[in-house]
């Protein structure tokens, strides 16, 4: 049977017809989005930060005493930890990526700017964070010791902007995209200059929103020869590979036996905190796969329940079919060629719906318009959808007996 008069059929079961058709084009639209979008918050969650996460952890202090104690303080808590059973190094800096918390500084090529290129995430590096985190320098050199000096936070209104600094390829690339970055300078929010003197691979900003702060420089880092001197810093420590769990241990002990009057928070691990900064995202993507899935099943049990309805009321119909010799292959072909149709239909208009709402989407939160292939594979998915939904009505009706179905009313 051709098209014409399986129109002419559906024209006597238009509310089922408009029905089923209605659920496609509505599954289809959140369908795609819906990959879209968890695709999109997979990659979110998985993006290295650049450090060895599976080696280092980090404790945050918080001392007691006078301020003129605390540079000692600290020295002496880093050669303690250094000096701990199984670890390779540790410093003392103000953030490390994933936990949420840290500065950032505007960065500009001139000092008359009125808006600064980008914005970038500032880390305080000491001497040591290179070998602390295994950060890969793809250009330059490290710190100097000549170059380290020590950063007061209550005295940041007279900082001085450091004469090296070491920055992230994707800012340099953002900055410079001649590759000319190394040896040239730039200004991080100070009147003065600073020189970039090194060029590491990549360095993750603190913060993990894909949509917040941090999101549209996400990639861009400045290290500073910096040392900390705060009352609530946060200890960088990594470990020898497998040896983290007894390393985490023996460095709070070590912090806890040059001051006892302290207050630790921690070991954390970058794994669990890994977890915890994504928390949020892999609780929507689960929620969304979820939805997603009920949608499906429901799109495909009105299709087998609507399917199922109009071959019992075409019993007879069917069976004169038969009768004729028609196959049980062309009654299945027919009624899986009504579902293509009334599918094609609600194809169409959730092709639609998918732009919209992806238009929406992109606009309210900020994502990039949804490619061609998200559109094509929901197209696909939904078609063997419908086919599959109509397939055992159908063979259920090519079963009827010509004579039995004759007789039905």
């Amino acid at each position: 049977m051709g098209p014409l008069p399986t129109l002419a059929e559906l024209r006597w079961n238009k509310a089922g017809a408009l029905s089923i058709a209605a659920q496609i084009a509505l599954a289809l639209a959140i369908l795609c989005n819906a990959m879209f979008v968890i695709h999109a918050q997979i990659a979110l969650m998985t993006r290295p930060t650049g450090i060895d996460e599976s080696d280092i952890f980090y404790i945050r202090s918080s001392l007691i005493g006078d301020q003129g104690t605390w540079a000692s303080q600290e020295q002496a808590d880093v050669a303690a930890l250094r000096a701990t059973a199984g670890v390779v190094d540790a410093y003392v800096t103000n953030s490390v990526p994933l936990t949420g918390s840290g500065g950032s500084v505007p960065i500009s090529l001139r000092p008359d700017q009125v808006r600064p290129n980008t914005m970038a995430a500032i880390y305080l590096a000491g001497g040591d964070a290179l070998r602390t985190l295994d950060l890969h320098l793809v250009a330059g050199r490290d710190f100097q010791p000549d170059e380290i000096g020590e950063f007061y936070p209550s005295h940041s209104g007279s900082a001085r902007a450091p004469g090296a600094i070491i920055i992230t390829q994707a800012l340099a690339r953002m900055l410079f995209p001649d590759g000319s970055a190394l040896g040239r300078s730039i200004f991080i929010g100070l009147p003065s200059s600073s020189r970039i003197v090194g060029i590491v691979r990549q360095l993750q900003v603190p913060w993990t929103s894909a949509s917040g702060w941090g999101s549209n420089f996400s990639e861009d880092s400045v290290l500073t020869p910096a040392r900390l001197i705060d009352k609530d810093v946060l200890y960088v420590v990594r470990a020898r590979p497998g040896q983290l769990p007894a390393a985490e241990k023996s460095a709070a002990a070590a912090l806890r036996a040059n001051d006892r009057m302290r207050t630790l928070d921690g070991p954390y691990a970058m794994k669990p905190t890994r977890a915890y900064a994504y928390r949020d995202d892999l609780g929507f993507s689960i929620f969304l796969a979820v939805v997603t899935w009920l949608l499906l099943g429901v799109t495909a049990a009105g299709i087998v329940g609507l399917t199922s309805y109009w071959v019992s009321r075409r019993r007879r119909q069917i069976g004169i079919r038969r009768a004729l010799g028609a196959t049980r292959g062309a009654i299945v072909g027919y009624f899986l060629g009504e579902n293509l149709l009334i599918a094609s239909a609600g194809i169409v208009a959730g092709t639609a719906l998918t732009i919209g709402l992806n238009l929406w989407i992109a606009g309210a939160f900020g994502m990039a318009h949804i490619p061609v292939g998200y559109v094509l594979t929901g197209i696909v998915t939904l078609i063997l959808l419908g086919q599959l939904g109509a397939l055992w009505p159908a063979w259920r009706a090519a079963s009827i007996p010509p004579a039995i179905a004759a007789r039905s009313a």
